[in-house]
């Protein structure tokens, strides 16, 4: 593979990625080289961008933490062969050709689109780990999800729904809290309509678990609503702060709070993140999970889609297509 592939390239931090041409990487030892479809954007790219993502990078850097596409070359003994379609979770996913390990690859359902997969792993993996490891949700349990429509919330609420969970989802705006519905939840709060989500959600009879990937004060207020014995999920902080929880509440109630980070699984327990991914792509093709793709842009309109996250105007997550 000896032409040249388009790249985003990240030059300076606090500045969007910009298109470049780039020489196509090499396998190494142990890696897939695969040509890449798709790639999907994730609030940590913003992060990164900014110079504050727990995984910082010094520029210049190619963005992306996840995507799908096809393999051109793969190590004997990997399971891998040429042309097969295939999901990846590794840095650099905007890029024509990338080089990943064989344990961050994963074969993806001839009925799962590469769009479809390219936004599955990280915020259905942060879902299904976060609730089914982390909070052992149960059935008939509530589930409140903070930022509901949002392409990590989403999920929350179709996982909820399968576990058999009871969902509760807040997101801002009629037409999202729509799709919010259609994912699964029982009931739905619209957060720009609600001036106390604590006693909005104790009046439902209050929660069991919390996932909040928001902070925030939505997050203190969702933590107010929690039962005794109940689990709070600490998945990010896209209002602006981490929520100033109080932890002698926590004590008081044997409230859990559960730090959750899914990248960091690779290390701490990658078998339990390969797991959890091919259980995920199981429910995938009972027809139990239905991953929908909020905005697909090729890769000349970066610059727009980085505009669309960062003002929240998307439902689901957006796909970058190579």
């Amino acid at each position: 593979m000896n032409e040249e592939m388009r790249i985003a390239l990240v030059e300076r931090l606090g500045q969007d990625p910009v298109l470049r041409r780039a020489r196509p990487p090499r396998a190494g030892e142990g890696q897939v080289l695969i040509r890449m479809r798709a790639s999907a954007l994730n609030f940590a790219d913003l992060l990164k961008v900014k110079g504050q993502y727990q995984e910082a990078a010094d520029p210049p850097f190619v963005p992306g933490l996840e995507g799908a596409g096809e393999v051109v070359e793969a190590p004997g003994g990997s399971g891998f062969a040429p042309g097969d379609r295939v999901a990846l979770w590794v840095p650099g996913t905007m890029a024509e050709v990338v080089a990943a390990p064989v344990v961050a690859c994963q074969k993806i359902p001839e009925t799962m689109s590469f769009e479809q997969a390219a936004g599955f792993q990280i915020a259905y993996g942060t879902s299904h780990l976060a609730l089914d490891g982390r909070a052992a949700l149960r059935a008939g349990e509530t589930l409140a999800v903070l930022g509901a429509a949002g392409g990590v919330g989403l999920t929350a609420v179709e996982i909820g729904h399968a576990m058999g969970a009871r969902v509760i989802g807040i997101a801002r705006g009629a037409g999202r809290l729509e799709t919010v519905r259609a994912a699964g939840a029982d009931v739905v709060i619209d957060s720009a309509d609600c001036p106390d989500l604590k006693a909005a959600l104790r009046d439902l009879g209050g929660v069991d678990v919390v996932y909040d990937p928001v902070g925030d004060s939505a997050g203190e207020a969702a933590f107010g609503a929690l039962h005794r014995g109940g689990r709070y999920l600490v998945i990010g902080f896209a209002g602006g702060r981490p929520p100033a929880l109080p932890l002698n509440h926590a004590l008081v109630k044997n409230i859990a709070i559960h730090g959750f980070y899914w990248g960091g699984y690779r290390s701490l327990d990658p078998q339990a993140l390969a797991g959890s991914m091919q259980r995920l792509m199981g429910l995938f093709e009972a027809g139990r999970l239905r991953p929908p793709v909020g905005e697909v842009m090729p890769l000349e309109r970066l610059a727009d889609a980085y505009d669309m996250l960062r003002n929240r105007k998307s439902v689901g997550k957006i796909v970058i297509t190579l």
